[in-house]
C-alpha cells in the first residue's frame, strides 16, 4: 500500500497523548478540570464485586469510556494494551481468535483442541474460537485475567481468561447511535437503547445492534475481490424481570454473522512446485485460486437468574447454549493452482449451567461456591485438495461432557493480612468420532482408502487448587502471593493417521500450568500514581503442541508424505516480570501503561524420541513488550471537553508458529517493531461527541502468524496485522 504522509501528519498533529490502557480509567465523567485523583475500576476477576487496586490477582480492566479513547474495535485491539497478552485473527480468518497469555495459550482452531485462554462473555463460556474475537458495542467493561484461572473459571484458562461483560439494564430511557468512516470504506453503524417497560422498573430491556463494514486491504488480482474486508452484523439484546429487590430473572440473546472474504496471505517465497508464481509486492494482495468465502455464523442466548436470600447469602443460577457454524476456504500456496487448497466446515453448539452460592456477612471471612456444567459438540469436515490429484478429508464430531465443583474463600486473619483458598475439582468424558479417508476425486464421494476411523472416549479428572496470601501494608499498598493451578483439556487427534501411525489415534493428556506469583498494587501521591506489579514462575507441563510430522505412506523408507500432528510433546518453564502504571501529573495529564519482560524456555520437547528443547522456541511469547499512552485533556467555554492522545507500543521479536527446526523448517517469525496510535475526542456538553481516530499511523509492516508448509507442499506463508487506518466517528447519547 503507498503510504498516505497526510494523514500521518495529522494525526500527529492532533495527538498529543494517549489514555489509559489499564483495569483503572482515569478519567471520569466529571469535568477535566476536576481531575485530581485516579479511580479504581470495579471488577469481578474473583466472582464478586471489588475494585482493582484490592483484588490480589493479575487482572486489567477496561471501562467503557476507555476503550472509546483506545479506539477498543474488537478485543485484538487490547493486544499491546495488556502485559504479556498477545491476541489476533486466526490464520486466513476474520472473527476466528488465537490467543496467548504470559506465552500459554493455543493456536489450532480445530475441533477437538481446546483454547488456553477462556473468553466469556457475561458470565458464559464460549468454548470454540470461531467467531469469538468478539467486537466491541455497547460494552460495560472488559477484563483480562492473566495466568492460570482454574479454580474459579474451570478448564482451557491455563493462560487467563478474558471477560467482556456487556452494557446493564437502566431503569431510564437511554441510548446512543454512532456512525464512523474512515479509510479503505470503512462504515460502521451503532445503535443501543435501554429502559423500563412500567412504573415500577420491574420490567427492563436492552437492545444494540452493530453494522461493521470495511473495503479489503488488498484484492485477489485474478477475481479483482476484496480479501482482508470487513462484513459483519451483530446483535445483543437483554431482558430483566425485577420481582423483588431480592430476586430478577435476566434473559439474554446474541447473534453475529461475519460474511468477510478470506485473509490475505503474502508469500514469503517461491513454490517450487508453481515458479511462476513470484511473491507479490503488496503484504495483503493474493492470487487464489479458491472461492472468497469464509463466512461464520454465531448465536447464543442465556438465563440468569439472582436471589438475595438474606443479608449474608445471594445464589445465583445461569444457563446458556450456543451455536455456531463456519464455511472458509484457504489457500495455502496462494496461487491459481491447487497446490494445497483445503475447504473447512466447522460446527458446534454447547449448553451450560453454572450455580453459584455467595457468602459475605460484612465479617472476617466471605467466598463463593459453585457447579459447573457444560455439554458440547463441535465437528464438521477438512476437504484437501493437493497437487489437483491427491484429494483426502478429516470428518467427525467431538463430543464433551464435563461437571465441576469449586469453592474460593477469602479470610481476613488480621486487619492486616488475608488468606484466600480455593479448588476446584473437574470430571470430564471425552468422545471422538473420527473418519478420515483418500478419495479419487475432488467431488469427495468415493473413497480409495481409510486413514483413521475410530469412535473413542477417554475420561480426564483434574483438582485445580489456589493459595494466595494478601497483606495490607497501609491504604494505598497491597502486597499478595499467590500459588495456583490451570489446566486444558485433553482428547484426541482428529486429523489422526491411525494406519501409518497408529499412535496419532491414541489420546493426549491434559496440559497443566502451576503457577506461583507475586505481586504489589501500590497508589501514590494522594492517588495519583497507580503502580501494579506482579512477577511470576509458571512450571509448564505435558504441554499440548500442534505440528506437521512426515510419516512413510508407502512403506520404502522414505518420509514422503505428512498430516497434522497433535502430541504432549513438551514441558517448560516461564519466568515474567509485569508492571502496570498510571499517573496524573496535572489535571490536564495523564500518562500510562505498561512493560513486560517474559523467559519462556522448553525443557522438554520430544521428537522422534528424542529431546530437542534447546532447539525450539514458545510460540507467541516475546522476551519484552510494552506500551506508553499519553493523554491531554482541557474544559472549553461551552460547558465540552477536549481530549487527544497518543500511544506507542513496542514488542520484541516473535515465533509466530510452532516448526520442528531440526527438519529444516524455520517457524515464521516477526522482528521487533512498534505501533504509533493517536486520537482526538471532543464532547460539546450535550449529546454529541466527535472522535478521529488512527492506529499504526506509521504504517508498520509486520507478520502475525503463517505457514510453514514448506518440505511436502512449498507454502511459505505470513499474515499481515492492519495497515495505517483513520476514522472519523459522530456519537449521539439520549
Amino acid at each position: 500500500m503507498k503510504r498516505n504522509h497526510l494523514s500521518l501528519a495529522i494525526g500527529l498533529t492532533l495527538s498529543l497523548a494517549a489514555v489509559q490502557a489499564h483495569a483503572q480509567d482515569a478519567a471520569t465523567t466529571a469535568p477535566a478540570s476536576d481531575e485530581v485523583t485516579l479511580d479504581a475500576v470495579q471488577v469481578t476477576a474473583r466472582k464478586r464485586e471489588e475494585t482493582l487496586q484490592e483484588v490480589p490477582v493479575a487482572v486489567t480492566a477496561f471501562t467503557a469510556e476507555t476503550l472509546d479513547k483506545l479506539n477498543i474495535r474488537d478485543i485484538s485491539d487490547l493486544d499491546a494494551q495488556v502485559p504479556n497478552l498477545t491476541i489476533y485473527a486466526a490464520r486466513g480468518s476474520s472473527s476466528t481468535v488465537t490467543a496467548y497469555i504470559r506465552g500459554v495459550g493455543q493456536s489450532d482452531p480445530l475441533w477437538g483442541v481446546d483454547p488456553g485462554v477462556g473468553i466469556y462473555l457475561d458470565d458464559v463460556y464460549i468454548a470454540r474460537p470461531q467467531g469469538a474475537l468478539l467486537d466491541v458495542f455497547d460494552v460495560e467493561r472488559i477484563e483480562v485475567l492473566r495466568g492460570p484461572q482454574g479454580t474459579l473459571y474451570g478448564k482451557n484458562t491455563v493462560g487467563g481468561a478474558i471477560k467482556y461483560i456487556s452494557r446493564g439494564l437502566p431503569t431510564e430511557t437511554s441510548g446512543n447511535a454512532s456512525v464512523t468512516v474512515g479509510n479503505y470504506g470503512q462504515l460502521d453503524v451503532k445503535a443501543a437503547i435501554g429502559g423500563s417497560f412500567d412504573e415500577r422498573d420491574a420490567l427492563r430491556g436492552r437492545l444494540a445492534v452493530a453494522s461493521l463494514s470495511r473495503d479489503g486491504f488488498g484484492e485477489n488480482t485474478l477475481t479483482k475481490q476484496d480479501v482482508s474486508d470487513k462484513e459483519i452484523l451483530a446483535m445483543r439484546g437483554q431482558l430483566g424481570a425485577y420481582v423483588t429487590e431480592d430476586l430478577n430473572f435476566q434473559f439474554a440473546f446474541d447473534w453475529m454473522e461475519d460474511q468477510s472474504g478470506v485473509r490475505g496471505a503474502k508469500m514469503l517465497s517461491p513454490n517450487r512446485f508453481t515458479p511462476i508464481y513470484q511473491p507479490m509486492d503488496d503484504r495483503y494482495d493474493v492470487r487464489n485460486g479458491m472461492p472468497n468465502i469464509n463466512d461464520t455464523t454465531l448465536k447464543g442466548i442465556s438465563a440468569t437468574a439472582n436471589w438475595r436470600i438474606n443479608d449474608s447469602w445471594t445464589t445465583k443460577f445461569v444457563t446458556a447454549k450456543r451455536e455456531s457454524d463456519t464455511e472458509t476456504n484457504i489457500d495455502f500456496d496462494t496461487t491459481p493452482q491447487p497446490i494445497a487448497d483445503v475447504k473447512a466446515f466447522y460446527r458446534d453448539q454447547q449448553v451450560s449451567n453454572e450455580l453459584q452460592l455467595n457468602y459475605d456477612a460484612g465479617g472476617r471471612h466471605r467466598g463463593v461456591l459453585g457447579i459447573y456444567k457444560f455439554n458440547g459438540e463441535a465437528g464438521g469436515q477438512v476437504r484437501n485438495n493437493f497437487f489437483g490429484f491427491l484429494f483426502g478429508d478429516t470428518q467427525g464430531t467431538v463430543y464433551t461432557d464435563s461437571i465441576a465443583a469449586y469453592g474460593d474463600w477469602s479470610f481476613d486473619v488480621t486487619e492486616q493480612f488475608n488468606v484466600d483458598v480455593g479448588i476446584r475439582f473437574t470430571d470430564e468424558d471425552k468422545r471422538a468420532d473420527v473418519l478420515n479417508r483418500g478419495y479419487t476425486n475432488g467431488t469427495y464421494t468415493v473413497p480409495t482408502n481409510t486413514v483413521a476411523d475410530f469412535d473413542k472416549t477417554i475420561n480426564f479428572t483434574n483438582v485445580a487448587p489456589k493459595v494466595s496470601l494478601g497483606y495490607q501494608l497501609n491504604d494505598d499498598i497491597l502486597i499478595y502471593g499467590l500459588a495456583t493451578r490451570g489446566f486444558k483439556s485433553g482428547g484426541y487427534n482428529i486429523r489422526a493417521q491411525a494406519t501409518a501411525v497408529p499412535r496419532s489415534a491414541e489420546p493426549f493428556d491434559d496440559e497443566v500450568v502451576d503457577s506461583f506469583e507475586a505481586g504489589a498494587k501500590m497508589s501514590f501521591l494522594d492517588q495519583r500514581l497507580f503502580l501494579n506489579v506482579s512477577a511470576f514462575h509458571n512450571k509448564y507441563e505435558d504441554i499440548q503442541l500442534s505440528v506437521f510430522t512426515s510419516f512413510d505412506s508407502d512403506g520404502n523408507g522414505s518420509l514422503d508424505s505428512f498430516f497434522g500432528d497433535f502430541t504432549n510433546a513438551g514441558s517448560g518453564t516461564v519466568n515474567g516480570l509485569e508492571v502496570e502504571y498510571q499517573w496524573l501529573p496535572t489535571r490536564n495529564w495523564l500518562v500510562s501503561g505498561n512493560v513486560a519482560f517474559l523467559d519462556a524456555k522448553y525443557d522438554e520437547f520430544i521428537y522422534l524420541g528424542q529431546n530437542i528443547a534447546d532447539e525450539q522456541e514458545f510460540t507467541n511469547a516475546p522476551e519484552f513488550s510494552g506500551a506508553i499512552n499519553v493523554e491531554y485533556r482541557t474544559d472549553l467555554a461551552n460547558g465540552g471537553n477536549l481530549s487527544a492522545r497518543v500511544g506507542y507500543s513496542y514488542q520484541d521479536d516473535v515465533v509466530a508458529t510452532t516448526e520442528i527446526v531440526r527438519t529444516g523448517a524455520l517457524p515464521i517469525t516477526q522482528e521487533a517493531y512498534g505501533l504509533l496510535n493517536a486520537g482526538v475526542i471532543w464532547n460539546t456538553g450535550g449529546a454529541w461527541s466527535f472522535s478521529l481516530q488512527g492506529t499504526n499511523l506509521a504504517d508498520e509492516e509486520y507478520r502475525t502468524t503463517g505457514y510453514n508448509l514448506n518440505a511436502a507442499l512449498g507454502v511459505v506463508t505470513g499474515f499481515y496485522g492492519p495497515p495505517r487506518q483513520y476514522s472519523l466517528t459522530a456519537r449521539y447519547e439520549f
